[in-house]
């Protein structure tokens, strides 16, 4: 069976965990503002079992679980339940997100958001797609025109002034700025053409591996606030900078000056 195959099988497996769950759990906190579900646990589980019964020699790493096994060889990067805090609290914007990581890229990865019955999957080199349709970011041009997204750390409540000053200069000149609350559906969706343009500091390699590759397969650009491609897994995430290409340099400037003013 292909990867691709098996990525959708376990995206769909862990969506069923949350389809079943959603309203019915209670939570516990791994830190502040950083929950943890039944859910997240079960999903987990069911998306590592999917992959492990088609390539039990691959490794992954898992939002709950940490690394096991792959070594030098291919890698799954799972977030069971990418966005805990909505789902606790019964807001349905969450999803499930994989990406499979062979030779040091991500060669393939999907996001499922189970509450609205949309599955975004791409394969290097060969497009995004949601719901086997093809996704093309959008055409936006300047950041005047846009509509933009941003997500704030676990660390929020103690750097909230400057996680904010980016908010407030993009908030001025765009046309306005979301936060779901969700990394993968915030790429996913910009992926899809629906917002041109995301920033967000101190993200973790599950949460934007799979949605990075959505990004670049579907004609936009992803950079960390140097504007340069991730190269290290680890890397992934630590500083997120996303958009359709057209506006990317736009954003990389502003977010250079607030960080050297802050």
């Amino acid at each position: 069976m292909e990867e691709i195959e098996v990525l959708k099988k376990a995206l769909l497996a862990g969506g069923a965990v949350m389809t079943r769950y959603f309203g019915r759990v209670s939570y516990e906190l791994k830190g502040r503002a950083n929950l943890l579900t039944e859910a997240d646990l079960k999903s987990q589980k069911e998306v590592i079992a999917v992959i492990k019964k088609a390539f039990p020699g691959h490794g992954f790493l898992a939002e709950e679980e940490g690394m096991h096994g792959g070594g030098e060889g291919p890698l799954w990067i799972i977030d069971p339940l990418d966005g805990t805090t909505n789902y606790a609290h019964s807001f349905p914007v969450a999803a499930v997100s994989i990406g499979f990581l062979a030779g040091g890229r991500i060669m393939a990865s999907g996001v499922f958001d189970p509450f609205r019955k949309e599955l975004f999957l791409a394969r290097r080199g060969n497009g995004a797609f949601m719901n086997g349709r093809r996704l093309k970011v959008s055409a936006i041009p300047k950041i005047s025109d846009a509509l933009l997204v941003t997500g704030f750390p676990y660390d929020r409540a103690e750097k909230a002034d400057f996680y904010c000053s980016f908010f407030l200069k993009f908030m001025r000149i765009s046309h306005d700025v979301r936060r779901m609350g969700s990394a993968s559906l915030d790429l996913a969706w910009l992926a899809a053409g629906r917002t041109d343009g995301y920033w967000e500091f101190g993200l973790k390699p599950w949460d934007v591996a799979a949605g990075g590759l959505l990004v670049e397969e579907a004609g936009g650009k992803v950079s960390d606030f140097s504007g340069r491609p991730w190269e290290k897994t680890n890397d992934y995430g630590v500083q997120t900078l996303a958009t359709n290409g057209k506006i990317h340099k736009e954003m990389l400037g502003i977010i250079k000056r607030t960080i050297k003013g802050a």
